[in-house]
């Protein structure tokens, strides 16, 4: 029989090793990290030990996890009620900006919305934005992360353009239309990329599209 024929004599036949207790007492393999031979019931009690100890970090990292998530929400819980206290388009402006760089430690922020109210023609945040776009903020289900390559979003960050490596992008809606969209900049590559959880990004969206259809009405 070779190796794996015994192996699946075993796996198949658990009465063996009773049927042959002394043989438990007598067999002794290598132990797993060199040196001294051990028996089967040591090697046993060793991988338990090792089970245990994958089993704790598993346990330390959704613990770190927990907790991570837990104090995303209370920065998520501040920004909600600061949106939701600001009166004017400045003040929601003003809001964001100042959680997003202060709470979550997002460097560049920037805003454009479609529809532009009188007496906005100066404000950056309802400059013209190219239709493909718009057309691309429609298709968004969910933010984009990424790159900044290919959008013309970069040059929405200002002179903080050059600088930034990756971004997230936001497309805001009200009544089931596409309003605007944010962009969220960083100097991390790694710190917006495709593929990563995106359930924050889509309350801010959430809480950004409701306050910003409140004060521009």
């Amino acid at each position: 029989m070779n190796a794996e024929e015994v192996a699946h004599y075993l796996q198949n036949h658990p009465e063996f090793f009773e049927e042959h207790a002394e043989l438990m007492s007598r067999l002794v393999i290598p132990h797993p990290h060199g040196g001294r031979a051990i028996s089967i019931t040591e090697r046993q009690m060793l991988t338990l030990r090792d089970k245990n100890r994958q089993l704790e970090d598993k346990m330390r990292e959704l613990l770190q996890f927990g907790e991570e998530n837990d104090a995303i929400s209370e920065k998520m819980h501040r920004l909600g009620v600061a949106v939701i206290a600001g009166a004017t388009f400045g003040a929601v402006l003003h809001t964001l900006n100042f959680h997003l760089r202060d709470d979550f430690a997002v460097p560049h922020f920037a805003l454009r919305l479609w529809n532009r109210p009188a007496g906005t023609d100066d404000l950056p945040e309802f400059a013209d934005v190219a239709e493909e776009l718009q057309a691309f903020a429609e298709t968004l289900g969910q933010p984009y992360c990424g790159s900044t390559s290919g959008f013309g979003t970069a040059a929405w960050f200002g002179e903080g353009a050059a600088h930034v490596r990756s971004q997230a992008l936001i497309a805001l809606r009200n009544g089931g239309g596409t309003i605007g969209m944010i962009a969220l900049g960083s100097e991390d590559a790694q710190r917006f990329y495709a593929g990563m959880g995106t359930i924050y990004l889509e309350r801010l969206g959430e809480m950004a599209s409701a306050a910003l259809a409140r004060v521009l009405r």
